[in-house]
């Protein structure tokens, strides 16, 4: 796995370009070697003087900065080392008073790490790691230019810069060039390996009968975890609303939802609280819950890119999974696509 690759060449203070998608354990691959090389810096000088940002990681969405800080949290819970997380859309003065106190590690969304910059609250003068988690989706989401701005008040003399994207398009690939220095590649395959310990079936069913299948499907009770991927915020909270008359535990989240309704819903399907999370695919997008048993597709994805994307939500690092996929009469268009793309015939 990652880890195994990574570690090692982080310890030693290298520059790295990892190809590795979300699920491939990439958060361990880098916190772990951090944590333990800050441990060791930290442990040779005085703690008295105030703490000053030593590792920066940016992250383009709230859920996965969110998620990076908590992670770093879990590993670092016996060190005396502090982090913190700023991201937009809600006040920032909690954040600014986690960062009068002093942090070792923040972990930031590009647009408000900016702002707090730009309001004198955020020194990057002291930073020996900067961690760029997720490149390809920044660049989706317009971030490349502030990510130089960032760089720009960083010290550029002895800091160790990791760079990590689940594809390598063109501006990744020139982003890396001109902040990495001397990098080591490492390319975590992911996608098609997962599709063996997948198991993939196809449901052709009419619109209306679409319900009544997704109940009887969920009725069972080997679905531990199940996330249903809808093409419409309407009929995501149609779909919640009958199976929570139904006496299932379940939730929705999409774009019209408000960052702490998608926070809390997340919560309660990573802690169990609720078994079925009804999702669209802009929201999904910060999704990144392991133990995912089942994805069911209630509407086919338009894109058939799309499809791998949701599927590869279950049979996460190694475990297996089940996806089903609702197929309407006049959608098997849609269907033999995805099957060019995956290689495989779905029964």
């Amino acid at each position: 796995p990652i880890q195994a690759q990574a570690i090692p060449i982080i310890l030693k203070g290298k520059d790295v370009l990892g190809c590795a998608q979300t699920g491939t354990g990439k958060t361990a691959a880098y916190a772990l070697p951090i944590l333990q090389r800050l441990i060791s810096v930290k442990n040779n000088t005085n703690m008295k003087n105030k703490r000053k940002i030593s590792v920066l990681v940016v992250a383009p969405t709230r859920e996965l900065a969110i998620q990076i800080k908590d992670s770093f949290s879990i590993y670092g819970k016996y060190t005396s080392l502090r982090n913190t997380v700023v991201y937009g859309g809600v006040g920032q003065n909690p954040q600014v008073k986690k960062l009068q106190q002093g942090v070792d590690i923040l972990i930031a969304t590009p647009g408000r790490l900016l702002d707090l910059m730009r309001q004198g609250h955020i020194n990057l003068g002291y930073v020996e790691v900067l961690i760029l988690d997720e490149g390809d989706r920044m660049l989706d989401m317009g971030f490349i230019k502030d990510i130089r701005t960032i760089i720009k008040f960083m010290p550029k003399m002895n800091r160790q810069t990791l760079l990590f994207s689940a594809t390598i398009p063109q501006e990744v690939q020139k982003l890396a060039n001109s902040i990495l220095n001397k990098p080591i590649r490492i390319d975590i395959t992911p996608e098609q390996p997962t599709l063996e310990i997948l198991k993939q079936t196809v449901f052709i069913i009419s619109k209306k009968k679409k319900q009544a299948l997704l109940e009887k499907l969920l009725n069972d009770k080997s679905i531990k975890r199940a996330l249903v991927f809808m093409r419409t915020k309407h009929s995501a909270n149609r779909v919640v609303k009958t199976l929570k008359r139904k006496g299932m535990r379940t939730d929705a989240i999409h774009g019209d939802k408000s960052q702490n309704a998608r926070q809390d819903a997340l919560q309660k399907f990573r802690t169990g609280n609720i078994r079925v999370l009804v999702a669209t695919d802009v929201a999904s997008r910060g999704i990144d819950v392991d133990g995912i048993s089942h994805v069911i597709q209630f509407d086919l994805p338009d894109g058939t890119e799309t499809y791998l994307h949701r599927i590869g939500r279950t049979a996460r690092a190694g475990a297996g999974g089940i996806a089903y996929a609702f197929c309407q009469e006049d959608e098997l268009h849609k269907l033999k696509e995805i099957e060019k793309l995956i290689r495989m015939r779905l029964k």
